[in-house]
């Protein structure tokens, strides 16, 4: 097997070139290079140095994996029978997948590789710049990044930006994060004669006539959170900063307990948004929810008992391990299995940590959330009625017990079968896969709605309630119903 060595061309023009690299570009007895659209290459060929490029591979493909894997299978194929020299714009170490195949290749015993050294892009650009790195800084791959991917709070360097449309791809995926008229930098061919940069707002970056192959696009780091309302860490900070030394007394004096009831109206408010398909109440509700889990986090980890990249850790361990027909090898057929899948792994993580099967289940803020709790937990080892009608016969049999009790009993004994009432409505629930919660929130939302809408009807008459007869005041309900279904 012979020699299949990659050498970088460096970031610049030809008087950047390092003196090692020339010399061993001038002895190359095979040299491929990746692309002929660098600066370096018209030089060299001045000088009598032959070499093959790999951009009529581009042409043949829509998409960059298979050119580069068309390029590194080439190199191989073309070492099995003589050594060869690889030629890349700036360190083959740097933004240069197909190096990355290569050394998967050499990895595997499919070619003898050598890489050489070069001037990445990343030292004349942060010179250009005047940008010191130990900042924090990103490099990212405008072909492929995501918006999750971006650290607002670093010097972000975005490379593969090469023509309009790129730009454009790229502009889109900033806006997803940064406001439109954000400050970008276009910086092309840094530390060559032809340097050139260029700061626009970002939505100007796709219109810009100078973006070519070397080009690479700079996003200054934001230096106030309220540029950066978009970015995970900022939510972080503003909750950090609400409970810290000059901060809000109200969120500095807040507890895990003290918070308990603002959770449960943020989520019930968020399911009202939701029932009313509602987005923008959606979005905003749905923040507020998330509020309540940063501050309980921020307070956790201002006792010293937990922090958020705990809650983090687990949910997200949680969700690989109890899904392992997504994460492993587990086959799931349907939505039946994966459930099945989930309580089974579930009851292997809990197995000794437990007591009682109901423990943990009670929730002292519902008591219907509590008999849905009891009674999914009792029916996920076998003691739930086989069917629904079973659930119907066993609720017509507390309904009549409860008669009884009105018509002969005592006020404990109506309690208690009152109850048991209530305890079989929650089964039947259960059976139809509705959340007994969930119903009687919109059950008292729809209550409150309607009877706000006889109130008002009450107040333009001049009158009070007491003027009216119960058939009057109802007569306005069935016309707030009538409204509400738009009859």
């Amino acid at each position: 097997m012979y020699q299949l060595t990659v050498i970088g061309l460096g970031a610049a023009d030809f008087d950047q070139l390092q003196m090692g690299v020339y010399k061993k570009l001038k002895t190359a007895k095979k040299l491929y290079v990746r692309t002929v659209d660098h600066p370096v290459l018209a030089d060299l060929a001045k000088e009598g140095v032959v070499f093959e490029s790999f951009d009529a591979v581009y042409e043949k493909h829509d998409t960059f994996a298979p050119v580069y894997t068309e390029i590194a299978e080439t190199l191989i194929a073309a070492a099995q029978t003589a050594d060869v020299m690889y030629a890349v714009p700036g360190h083959p170490l740097v933004a240069e997948q197909t190096v990355q195949n290569l050394i998967e290749a050499d990895s595997a015993g499919r070619v003898n590789l050598t890489i050489e050294g070069g001037q990445s892009f990343l030292d004349p650009i942060f010179g250009a710049l005047k940008i010191d790195p130990i900042e924090g800084f990103q490099l990212l791959d405008g072909t492929s990044m995501s918006m999750h991917d971006i650290n607002m709070r670093q010097h972000i360097l975005i490379a593969q930006v090469y023509d309009a449309f790129s730009a454009s791809e790229v502009k889109l995926t900033l806006m997803e994060k940064y406001r439109d008229d954000y400050p970008v930098t276009i910086v092309t061919a840094a530390g060559s004669s032809q340097e050139q940069l260029r700061t626009v707002p970002l939505y100007e970056l796709d219109q810009v006539a100078e973006i070519n192959n070397l080009t690479t696009v700079y996003v200054p780091p934001v230096e106030s959170d309220e540029d950066a309302l978009r970015d995970w860490s900022t939510l972080r900070r503003i909750i950090a900063r609400l409970r810290g030394p000059g901060g809000c007394p109200w969120d500095q004096k807040q507890t895990n307990e003290s918070l308990k009831k603002y959770l449960l109206e943020e989520a019930h408010e968020f399911l009202a948004a939701v029932d009313a398909e509602d987005d923008f109440a959606m979005v905003e509700e749905l923040g507020d929810v998330l509020l309540q889990v940063f501050l309980h986090a921020q307070i956790g980890e201002d006792n010293g008992y937990f922090n958020l990249e705990e809650v983090l850790a687990s949910v997200a361990g949680k969700m690989i391990r109890r899904h392992p027909h997504v994460f492993g090898d587990v086959v799931a057929e349907d939505a039946e299995a994966v459930v099945a899948n989930w309580e089974a792994i579930k009851r292997k993580e809990k197995d000794g940590l437990e007591g009682a099967l109901l423990a943990g289940e009670y929730r002292a803020e519902s008591s219907l959330q509590t008999s849905y709790n009891y009674q999914k937990k009792a029916a996920s080892v076998g003691f739930d009625w086989p069917n629904a009608a079973d659930a119907w016969d066993k609720f017509a049999e507390e309904w009549q017990e409860f008669r009884d009790e009105v018509t002969d009993g005592s006020n404990e004994t109506r309690l208690d079968e009152f109850g048991d009432v209530l305890f079989t409505l929650v089964n039947i629930a259960r059976f139809y896969k509705i959340s007994p919660e969930e119903a009687m929130l919109h059950a008292n939302e729809k209550f409150a709605r309607r009877f706000a809408y006889v109130e008002q009807a009450v107040r333009v008459s001049g009158k009070l309630f007491e003027n009216f007869t119960l058939q009057q005041l109802d007569a306005f309900w069935d016309e707030a119903k009538r409204l509400e279904k738009g009859e």
